[in-house]
């Protein structure tokens, strides 16, 4: 079999043509941006109050403007826009001026009995959103919550499909199908009629970005030499980054939820170009015995590179095996050996670990500022740091101690955030935003040590898999705040710290994969454990030695 990583020191490990697809496979990052976090601008919840059944009427009588009806007619307290007062509005012997003093009188405005709304919801807003589409307030608030966990539903459920029809019919095919379904349905979300449908198309959104995203960098991850997979792992970030900064941008300029979903989605169309422009991955062909085809895309490669073709491979024998006769890879592949299986939870972990973290960070960032777009465009601002991080970090130390020390860092942050008085609000947020960047940086190095573990056959069904934990703690991340805070304000942030620690731990009994080719074969991943067992091996022994040797000299001093 080919050794595609000795092939690319020939043609071209990081040249021209490899340049080319990084970009054309890191742009696809802005728009699982907007699939992502639009919700955040197309579900806003404006404030609302309710016009009870007759009030308009009354109001009509009473010459009131839209301030003094809010003032007559809808109660104050606790949780007051669900509910409006139970008067019969239609009532002759209801007088304006009787009312407004009655409802100056707080002690006679008190006896008067209120309902569940029952009317027409009103927006103080300019603009339209799922929330005023549906009437997704008060009891059926939990509705618009569960439009944006639909979302991670569908992300769970493309982790493990989108990832064995990567691995089974190839990068080029699952992304460009996964495109279309994902331009697709999000188009339709801009024209359903219903809530129902809103949840099924939203799932669909889910299940088709995860293929777009991880079909993408696993391909263009597959191209290039081992020394320059973090820069394109740092590109396709920088891009997913791009699309949070610019997002709030095209937000404010369109008011019409419906106008803001169909800007952020028709876009999506112009990825299924790419079916002209990217090849399909030669280290899945040769996997898969397609040797001729393979060859032909490094020929490609190595001639836009300007480098010659060795002449080796032209003798290589191509008979290709019949696809379907071949190994179909499974869920349980993954977890086949002890080793494997060590490896896909601590990963699993730590992807679960992450996302509660970032998320649980991000909204609190989106509680204390008062301006969303300003704020959503700050909280953009602040991950770009990380990329840079990344670039002077896992190359010259490795992947595992930054992992390990940025983890540390974000739940230090957490804990410190936690018991810092209100009073000094300033340095709570400053140390809160130190956090939200140190566990953005663990998320990029995640993703890099995760495409880097798994063997060719199992590599995308494999970070299908572990980042599908990813997908859950998605979901389960609004819950552990708002459930936890209603404690205690700052217990989620004690959460947050414990996850995290554990994190920067665990991630120390994977094996460092800074520089090594990547893995083709179980038996490429075993070699890389011994490896590893071995420099453990002897860094034991001279550890031994220089410490007796300095238990020596101290004896002879004193």
């Amino acid at each position: 079999m080919i050794n595609f990583d000795e092939l690319l020191a020939d043609i071209g490990e990081f040249g021209a043509y490899q340049k080319w697809m990084a970009v054309l496979c890191c742009i696809p990052g802005i728009v699982a941006a907007f699939v992502f976090v639009g919700f955040v601008f197309i579900g806003e919840r404006p404030p609302f109050w309710c016009r009870g059944p007759g009030v308009e009427t009354f109001v009509e009588k009473c010459g009131w403007t839209l301030e003094e009806e809010k003032k007559y007619t809808v109660p104050t307290g606790s949780n007051a826009a669900c509910f409006r007062y139970d008067v019969e509005w239609n009532q002759t012997d209801l007088e304006c001026a009787a009312w407004e003093s009655r409802v100056s009188n707080v002690s006679a405005i008190d006896l008067v009995p209120v309902a569940p709304c029952g009317g027409e919801w009103v927006y103080d807003w300019n603009r339209t959103s799922l929330a005023t589409e549906f009437n997704l307030v008060c009891t059926d608030s939990w509705k618009l919550e569960w439009t944006q966990s639909s979302l991670s539903v569908g992300y769970l459920i493309g982790a493990v499909l989108t990832g064995y029809v990567a691995d089974r019919y190839g990068r080029k095919f699952c992304f460009l199908i996964s495109t279309f379904g994902l331009a697709v349905s999000s188009v339709i979300v801009s024209f359903l009629p219903n809530y129902i449908l809103l949840q099924f198309f939203r799932i669909l959104q889910g299940f088709f970005a995860k293929g777009v995203w991880m079909a993408s960098n696993v391909l263009v991850a597959e191209i290039v030499g081992a020394n320059y997979r973090r820069i394109v792992g740092i590109m396709a970030q920088i891009l997913f980054t791009v699309g949070i900064i610019i997002l709030p941008g095209i937000a404010y300029i369109i008011p019409s939820w419906k106008m803001l979903n169909l800007a952020i989605s028709l876009p999506t169309f112009i990825l299924l170009l790419y079916y002209w422009f990217l090849p399909e991955s030669p280290r899945w062909l040769l996997m898969c015995k397609k040797n001729k085809e393979a060859i032909r895309i490094a020929k490609i490669i190595a001639k836009h590179n300007g480098r010659p073709f060795p002449t080796t491979c032209e003798e290589v024998d191509t008979d290709e095996s019949d696809p379907e006769n071949r190994h179909t890879p499974s869920v349980l592949d993954v977890f086949k050996t002890a080793q494997l299986k060590k490896y896909s939870l601590i990963l699993m972990y730590s992807w679960f670990s992450c996302v509660v973290v970032y998320q649980g960070l991000v909204m609190r960032l989106g509680i204390i500022g008062r301006n969303l777009y300003f704020d959503f465009f700050l909280s953009g601002l602040m991950e770009l740091p990380s990329a840079f991080i990344i670039l002077v970090t896992v190359d010259r130390v490795g992947r595992r101690p930054p992992f390990a020390f940025f983890s540390v860092l974000a739940g230090l942050a957490c804990l410190i955030t936690a018991f810092i008085p209100e009073s000094l609000s300033w340095l709570k947020t400053s140390i809160s935003i130190i956090g939200r960047l140190a566990i953005t940086t663990v998320f990029e190095i995640l993703y890099l040590i995760n495409t880097e573990i798994f063997p060719t056959p199992l590599r995308n069904l494999g970070i299908s898999i572990c980042s599908s934990l990813c997908d859950i703690g998605g979901i389960v991340a609004p819950l552990l705040l708002y459930r936890l805070a209603a404690i205690w304000v700052e217990l989620p942030l004690i959460l947050y710290a414990v996850f995290a620690l554990l994190n920067g731990g665990l991630i120390l009994l994977l094996p460092e994969t800074r520089g090594i080719d990547l893995p083709e074969t179980l038996e490429d991943l075993e070699a890389l454990e011994r490896k590893q067992h071995t420099k453990t091996e002897k860094a034991i022994p001279n550890l031994v030695h220089l410490t007796c040797n300095w238990e020596e000299t101290k004896n002879l001093h004193f």
